[in-house]
């Protein structure tokens, strides 16, 4: 077919072959094959392999001409549902897209997968086919959040991976997030943060004060600044690069985040258009608006990453139109470029053979 890849184009250091799982979404292949489209217009130098039904996804593609001979389509038959239990699909997800979408990462065919499907399924099927890190407990979903920073963002991890964390987990957590702050942000040294309920040492859980002393010993060694305990109120903030938190406060957040922002840009559209002296106020006021628009919309930053597995894996939001999947590929992309998932490997692998050396250390004088 006109949109396949061929296996002797070469792909140079700039370029990533970029795995998609098309069915995923909740608006349909449709609107994620158009945010592949999207994203090709501006990079011509990536190519794709695509997975669903091929009677479903040739046509789409198609009509795509910025996709002709920047395409693999791979056949897979079945479809993971947003209801879907991740044990269900661990059992009988072998011909789904989600599926062969991670299995193009396993062989290597692929630098990294995105996917706008089932959060669960996905994460359990990236631990199954991918496989942890060394030395990884817990892999983490990591999201940009938009701050006051000069970047524009924080970085937040976990969001939802598991909803449980220890002292370890969390040291882990940080460490990660270091390698996206810096890999992916470009964040020469970043400046890491403790999620609690107060920014005092004597506050919050025991695993969380255990976490305190552990990340600020890292600190020196890992090249960045640990400020300690951060709130709420400063996850969008300046203090730090990068909150580190367990999955269930994360999750809680992120989606109380999402629906504050629809909630300001719900009243700010009722606000505009309760009368004809504000809709004038509105035409007056556009620019700002678009502005402000464009600052909190968060197709921009759609993506949540995998990590702590042996690739790259980008979750990108199920309702996420074509704007939203071309930035989750962008974000795959430039996380496939720095080869991120070596770079934690290393990181973890270091910092685990310091607390062996010290634990010897330990063992040699008692």
């Amino acid at each position: 077919m006109s949109t396949s890849l061929t296996h002797d184009q070469s792909v140079g250091p700039e370029s990533a072959v970029i795995s998609i799982d098309a069915m995923g979404g909740d608006q349909g292949p449709a609107v994620v094959i158009a945010g592949v489209s999207l994203f090709a217009e501006k990079n011509p130098d990536h190519s794709f392999i695509i997975h669903g039904p091929q009677d479903v996804l040739t046509p789409l593609i198609d009509k795509r001409p910025l996709l002709r001979g920047r395409v693999q389509l791979c056949h897979a038959t079945d479809v993971v549902q947003m209801e879907d239990k991740p044990a269900q699909v661990l059992r009988t997800g072998k011909n789904t897209s989600m599926w062969s979408a991670l299995e193009s990462v396993r062989s290597k065919d692929a630098q990294v997968c995105v996917s706008c499907g089932n959060t669960g399924a996905l994460m359990a099927l990236s631990m199954i086919r991918l496989r942890k890190l060394p030395g990884v407990y817990r892999p983490a979903i990591a999201v940009l959040w938009p701050s006051r920073n000069p970047s524009g963002f924080n970085i937040m991890l976990d969001v939802g991976a598991d909803i449980r964390a220890d002292a370890k987990d969390l040291l882990q957590y940080a460490l990660m997030g270091v390698s996206y702050a810096r890999n992916g942000m470009h964040i020469t040294r970043p400046r890491v943060g403790l999620l609690n309920v107060g920014t005092e040492e004597h506050k919050g859980r025991d695993e969380l004060k255990e976490a305190h002393e552990m990340i600020a010993a890292q600190a020196a060694h890992g090249n960045f600044d640990f400020c300690g305990f951060v709130e709420g109120g400063d996850i969008p903030g300046k203090t730090v690069d990068v909150i580190v938190t367990d999955g269930f406060t994360g999750n809680i957040a992120l989606k109380t985040g999402e629906g504050t922002a629809k909630l300001i840009g719900d009243r700010l559209r009722d606000a505009f258009t309760h009368s004809i002296w504000s809709k004038l106020a509105a035409v007056v006021s556009m620019p700002v608006l678009k502005r402000f628009q464009k600052r909190i919309d968060p197709r921009r930053v759609n993506g949540g990453v995998f990590l702590g597995l042996n690739g790259t894996v980008v979750k990108s939001h199920g309702a996420a139109d074509a704007m939203g999947v071309a930035a989750a590929i962008g974000l795959a992309a430039q996380l496939a470029k720095t080869q991120i998932h070596h770079k934690i490997a290393a990181r973890v692998a270091s910092v685990s053979s310091i607390t062996q050396d010290n634990q010897n250390h330990q063992a040699e004088t008692e």
